[in-house]
């Protein structure tokens, strides 16, 4: 069962505060947790420093990887999912003061933007001058941080959303696009021209997004390779690691150890 996450304060409510930027750390309390779909003025910034977050919005699914952020534009409606031993900052930024894209993306965080998100979300800070300095900092180099493709676009045609409804409940599910087409009463031709239109990408391709924001996920969450392969529904172990090299450039193993070892230098708890 989720649970809430847990504000430092319980009568947040970013839209009515008037700093430009509000950085709040949020605790999972060792249990899976969720914020459900909800939506503010100000934009923000769902970071990671660990464990495994997902943000919904409308038209699609993003993965925050450890030392990732995914940014969501103000205005826009979003949920956002924990693992139990995630670590998380909120960021809310006045949309007109930072130079990010008006829709959603993942983003990189470097040790600098870690550090400064850290410093601003301590609220015993009394030196204004320095916090302004801070903001400002953080503001700059925000706009300069590389972009991260894992994003799974989602689509209101009905029929799609029967077939992301069913691989995020059974992401092992193997059907193939003829399989599917017979059951929605298409040609695979034509459910392959749909799934294209609709998200931009093959149905393989797709659903390989899916395995890999779901993989990260469990990885993070301290699940095995051999456990999150057998999840995913792959007949091997090497033909799941082989399929996570290419799309993330390593392994899975070396990619969580690279995680781990920037939460050290962080030294983030």
């Amino acid at each position: 069962m989720r649970q809430p996450l847990r504000y430092p304060w319980l009568d947040l409510d970013v839209d009515d505060r008037s700093a430009p930027v509000i950085a709040v750390r949020v605790d999972a309390d060792g249990t899976k947790g969720e914020v459900p779909d909800h939506s503010h003025r100000k934009g923000q910034l769902v970071v990671s420093f660990g464990g495994g977050v997902t943000c919904r919005v409308p038209d699609g699914l993003w993965m925050v990887p450890p030392h990732c952020a995914v940014w969501i534009p103000g205005a826009m409606a979003h949920s956002n999912r924990a693992t139990a031993n995630a670590r998380l900052f909120f960021v809310y930024v006045e949309p007109e003061l930072v130079d990010l894209p008006d829709c959603c993306c993942t983003i990189s965080i470097s040790p600098l933007l870690r550090e400064l998100i850290i410093e601003l979300s301590d609220g015993a800070q009394h030196d204004e001058a320095r916090r302004e300095r801070l903001i400002g900092v953080l503001l700059g180099e925000l706009p300069r941080m590389p972009v991260q493709q894992l994003h799974l676009p989602f689509s209101d045609e009905p029929r799609l959303k029967r077939i992301a409804a069913a691989l995020a409940d059974n992401p092992a599910d193997r059907r193939t696009l003829a399989q599917w087409a017979g059951q929605l009463a298409l040609s695979e031709s034509s459910l392959a021209r749909l799934v294209a239109k609709e998200t931009g990408l093959t149905f393989g391709r797709w659903r390989q997004q899916l395995h890999l924001i779901v993989a990260i996920r469990e990885l993070a969450a301290g699940a095995s390779v051999q456990q999150v392969s057998a999840a995913l529904g792959y007949e091997s172990v090497t033909a799941f690691i082989t399929m996570f090299r290419k799309a993330l450039g390593k392994p899975p193993a070396a990619y969580i150890n690279s995680v781990a070892r920037e939460q050290k230098v962080t030294g983030i708890t």
